[in-house]
């Protein structure tokens, strides 16, 4: 005989589904939507169901939004010659916290990594050569993870960049080797934008 009914049972396993939630955290959450009316449930169910509706990748950056372009890209007031290259919108949110960088962003959604069959055409790359063929770009901030896919990706872009004759800087010190952009602090993230340095590129 189940002790757990089977709506509970299913709603639970897509919950564990979800990165960083184990069975137990899967079980808490489920049991804590239970409890709670069930209109908090329709309304989180309405907003799970009209994500892929209502967001798109924005044609400039292809940061998730819900206008083309998003918001940062049509902010007049950035520095649209500046392009600070990430791996991903969490990225792009630790760095704005820090409040430092005024440019505009370029999202790659993942690093290379070949053993998961991530390559260099899975990333955005081309994209962002053809904006800065497109565009008067006075520098691109690489500022990708210090793992090693992320320097990786890092070293590629760099040897991409190099043709394009436009100033490649890379994050400097205050981000820790092995460390995801993501989970850096606001002043550390600041401190490494401010002094970041620029990278030599050959031909």
């Amino acid at each position: 005989m189940d002790v757990v009914p089977h709506s509970l049972a299913v709603l639970i396993d897509k919950l564990g589904r979800l990165p960083g939630i184990g069975r137990k955290t899967a079980t808490r959450l489920a049991l804590h939507l239970l409890r709670r009316p069930p209109e908090e449930s329709r309304a989180l169910a309405a907003s799970i169901a009209g994500l892929h509706g209502s967001i798109r990748l924005c044609s400039r950056c292809l940061a998730f939004s819900e206008e083309d372009p998003c918001a940062l890209c049509a902010d007049p007031r950035r520095d649209h010659r500046q392009i600070c290259v990430v791996e991903g919108v969490a990225d792009m949110m630790a760095i704005e916290k820090s409040g430092v960088y005024r440019g505009v962003y370029h999202l790659l959604h993942g690093a290379l990594s070949p053993m998961d069959g991530v390559g260099p055409d899975d990333l955005h790359i081309r994209e962002l050569l053809a904006r800065i063929r497109a565009q008067e770009i006075r520098e691109v901030l690489i500022a990708t993870s210090s793992t090693v896919p992320g320097e990786a990706t890092a070293a590629l872009l760099m040897e991409r960049l190099a043709a394009t004759g436009t100033r490649v800087s890379r994050l400097a010190f205050g981000i820790p080797m092995g460390m995801d952009i993501q989970y850096a602090d606001e002043m550390t993230l600041a401190r490494a934008i401010e002094a970041r340095r620029p990278v030599r590129q050959e031909g």
